[in-house]
């Protein structure tokens, strides 16, 4: 093992001699003595020929690295089981081809297991580059950093190696999955007991004052209520107002309870069911928003995408929960879910063995059960229903 980091550790700071370098210097070695020991004439000629030429494999390596320059492209973000495309270019600056060289692109861990992509390059022509794209497998989300990039050549003569890294900043954001639910009854309720708060197209046909937003002639169907006379007196024909008025939708903060202490594969899936059911909320024209501990309430697709890619469990809590607006919380906790208020909803993953779902909270909510499709549970009515307080 040591030898072996001796001669990676040689590689990188210098050169290492190859399998077939290794023979020569030998090979070498043993015609000197023979040489020394017979006083030959053509041995020593022999020997001196061997290691001028080690000599010169050993320099034109490292010459051949040189005024080569890596570059990364941006990579596009994707959700998890999708693979990622990541593109290197490599640039010769050179007035000379550069020939026979490996790219090594080293991977984080979570990515690949971490094993390092590589690419042979026959030919780099002067003062142009080589361009390589391949495609990376993903398992699992994430926000994933990586900088080192790797040139490795034993050009001309194959005799010795040349290794030498080049930091390249890369930066990959894999998504959680996104499930395609056709119906979500736990957010299809939230908000019923606060109905007050939204404006309907009732409030709007039995409004008969407000802000004037604009007048239009009379179409058949309108209220006459509306009809503004002395407008309609200039302009002999009828004329009514369109009033001003809110219709704004309904609230929705949908929290995760990343400060909390998880299951890994729990904290997983309650990811995945924060993304589909933000995803679910925004197609049923809810004002959705998320939270979690680490930051905060966040809108918008690709930042929702992004805070999920890179959440992680036990965050700090930074950021106070949103009070006074319907909530769906999402938890791992079974005592948490008695905090939630009557208008809100929670849903609670379940460790594996745990006896029954929580039963004194005030509100609805859904336990999603341990190795059941999550799809398919997210599509459940609740199984819960409030407890009545006296």
């Amino acid at each position: 093992m040591k030898s072996l980091n001796f001669a990676d550790w040689l590689e990188r700071r210098w050169v290492t001699p190859s399998y077939a370098g290794w023979l020569l210097l030998v090979l070498a070695i043993c015609l000197f003595g023979a040489a020394t020991n017979s006083m030959a004439g053509w041995l020593y000629v022999i020997s001196g020929i061997s290691f001028a030429l080690l000599i010169i494999a050993a320099i034109l390596p490292r010459r051949s690295l040189r005024q080569l320059q890596l570059e990364r492209f941006p990579i596009q973000p994707v959700s998890a089981g999708e693979d990622l495309t990541i593109t290197l270019r490599l640039h010769n600056n050179h007035k000379e081809a550069k020939s026979l060289l490996q790219v090594w692109d080293l991977l984080p861990s979570g990515l690949g297991l971490g094993r390092p992509q590589g690419k042979a390059i026959e030919l780099v022509p002067p003062k142009n580059f080589y361009q390589w794209s391949y495609f990376q497998p993903t398992q699992k989300r994430g926000v994933y950093h990586w900088q080192n990039l790797q040139l490795r050549t034993g050009a001309p003569l194959g005799l010795f190696w040349c290794r030498r890294s080049q930091v390249v900043p890369a930066k990959a954001i894999v998504y959680p999955q996104v499930l395609k639910l056709q119906q979500c009854p736990l957010v299809d309720a939230i908000g019923a007991e606060d109905q007050d708060r939204i404006y309907s197209d009732r409030h709007y046909q039995a409004a008969t004052e407000g802000m004037t937003k604009t007048l239009r002639a009379y179409r058949f169907g309108d209220p006459t209520r509306l009809i503004h006379w002395r407008s309609s007196a200039r302009f002999d024909q009828f004329m009514v107002r369109e009033l001003e008025v809110v219709t704004g939708g309904q609230e929705l903060v949908i929290c995760l309870d990343s400060g909390a202490l998880w299951q890994a594969e729990l904290f997983e899936q309650a990811v995945i069911a924060a993304a589909s059911l933000y995803f679910y909320a925004v197609r049923a024209q809810l004002n959705v928003k998320l939270w979690t501990a680490g930051a905060g309430l966040v809108t918008g697709g690709r930042s929702v995408l992004e805070t999920l890619a890179a959440v992680q469990m036990e965050e700090s809590n930074e950021y106070e929960l949103p009070r006074r607006i319907p909530l769906l919380w999402i938890t791992g906790r079974a005592e948490s879910v008695e905090d939630v208020a009557s208008y809100s909803r929670w849903l609670y993953f379940a460790p594996p063995g745990a006896s029954s779902s929580p039963r004194s909270a005030l509100c609805a909510g859904l336990t999603v059960e341990d190795g059941k499709d999550l799809s398919q549970q997210l599509q459940r009515p609740p199984n819960f229903s409030p407890r009545m307080v006296s």
